[in-house]
């Protein structure tokens, strides 16, 4: 965290590239906002920084109508540590404690529930149930601007356990009622079921590169890709989803299809890993353009991202096989549609089916007995098992070990896992043939990657062009 008065700097110069780092919440009107938001400056006495938008919602203060800090892009620090306010974060935003309670939270990341309290309050300066609660308002919003759902349903599709609990937090957050969220747009023109959505990120965001890097992995039948739009099945906790990402003026358009509304949350946080929303290209360039022959690869492609992955099994199985070459597709495609979940035409209106997209990934339990290399059943069957973890509630050098152990699993294999999978921003694939390219071109060497510490995951999308 900033201290305050640099929090206040970066409040005047109203840099966007700090929102969701910080919330600004001024006393004199009881409401809370990005750094970037364009309202008058308050005075610095009147200004109060909080580390999370539930910890200012906590303090008692109103989200800003004008900003929607509600919606800015998460922290970068969540994509970049891997201690245990990390991890939680990110199960919070996958929904965790909707489906599980703060007890299911807490045994995922093997602490007491009183400790993990104590972790949060200290990082963020809000319990696990303050976070989630932001997270229920925030889903709320969604569907009572994007869905013609009646506010009842979307009550209990946004998490909340009472309707009573669904006003009152849309009061306090809002400061508004469901009615007034929901606006004066025509019910007819809100199709049921599709969810419209704006992901936030802090700029520049190369989303072409994103996208052509998706299109030449696809695998036919469980997504489609093009230089502008990405599209594909989803497992998700309560059903299948589809979802259609395509490049705004200042957003990603996200269009989602999903069998259950309570899969939200899941369904965005995945989608913002895949494109890598909430890294904060600022901190990364700085680091990188330190090396004068890294430099100018870093300057002449600005906003490169390191793509994610919307399920870490699959990734798994895909690194394993090796999707980057055409047996290894093949295979994935023979798999998928052997033993993937066909999308059915209609969970529900509108038509669920896409062109193209006609099965979600075959479930871990299922592969295990699939027709398949004998690798690909043995890391099935200890995804299977929790004997190795992949989730959002991973420790990466604990997954690392538990992948080595098992047959056929490359180091290789392994290190595009923690890359794709688990987001890990510090991985370097020497042998990759883009990198090798890239590095030859530049006259760099594999040794000189020890420079772009904690960043060469980075790096090397700079490299491979």
């Amino acid at each position: 965290m900033l201290s305050d008065d640099d929090a206040y700097a970066v409040l005047r110069s109203r840099d966007g590239r700090f929102d969701g780092r910080f919330f600004v919440a001024v006393v004199t009107t009881g409401i809370f906002c990005r750094p970037s938001c364009p309202a008058a400056l308050p005075k610095r006495e009147n200004v109060r920084f909080f580390r999370s938008s539930a910890a200012a919602m906590g303090a008692g203060f109103r989200a800003c109508k004008r900003c929607r800090p509600d919606t800015a892009p998460g922290s970068p620090e969540w994509n970049v540590r891997a201690d245990v306010t990390g991890r939680a974060m990110q199960l919070i935003a996958d929904g965790l404690v909707d489906r599980e309670g703060v007890t299911g939270l807490a045994a995922k990341l093997g602490y007491s529930e009183r400790q993990l309290r104590r972790q949060l309050i200290a990082d963020l300066g809000a319990g696990p149930q303050a976070l989630a609660r932001a997270q229920r308002a925030a889903n709320a919003r969604t569907l009572l601007e994007t869905t013609s759902l009646p506010a009842g349903e979307i009550a209990f599709a946004a998490g909340f356990s009472t309707i009573r609990q669904f006003n009152d937090t849309l009061r306090q957050v809002y400061s508004t009622t469901p009615t007034s969220l929901r606006g004066s747009r025509p019910a007819a023109h809100r199709p049921p079921g599709v969810i419209h959505l704006r992901l936030t990120y802090r700029p520049p965001l190369d989303l072409r590169h994103l996208f052509e890097y998706l299109a030449a992995r696809s695998i036919p039948g469980l997504e489609e890709a093009g230089p502008d739009f990405y599209r594909r099945a989803l497992n998700l906790p309560h059903g299948l989803g589809l979802a259609t990402l395509r490049p705004g003026p200042s957003y990603v358009s996200c269009e989602l299809r999903l069998a259950d509304l309570k899969d939200l949350p899941p369904a965005v946080r995945r989608c913002r890993h895949l494109l890598d929303l909430d890294a904060d290209p600022r901190d990364i360039t700085d680091h990188l353009t330190r090396d004068p022959l890294l430099a100018p690869a870093v300057v002449a492609t600005p906003g490169r991202r390191v793509p994610g992955h919307v399920d870490p099994a699959e990734m798994a199985i895909r690194a394993l096989v090796n999707d980057e070459t055409t047996a290894g597709r093949a295979l994935l495609a023979h798999l998928i549609h052997a033993c993937g979940t066909p999308v059915p035409p209609e969970p529900g209106p509108p038509p669920f089916l896409a062109d193209g997209v006609t099965h979600a990934f075959p479930r871990m339990d299922v592969l295990v007995n699939a027709d398949a290399p004998a690798p690909a059943n043995a890391l099935a069957r200890a995804l299977a098992a929790g004997v190795v973890h992949l989730g959002p509630e991973a420790d990466r050098d604990q997954a690392e070990r538990g992948l080595l152990a098992l047959p056929g699993m490359s180091r290789e294999a392994v290190a595009r896992i923690r890359l794709r999978a688990l987001g890990d921003p510090d991985v370097f694939l020497p042998t990759d043939p883009a990198v090798e390219r890239g590095l030859s071109h530049l006259g760099l060497t594999a040794e000189d990657s020890q420079r772009w510490r904690p960043w060469r995951s980075y790096a090397m999308q700079h490299l491979a062009t």
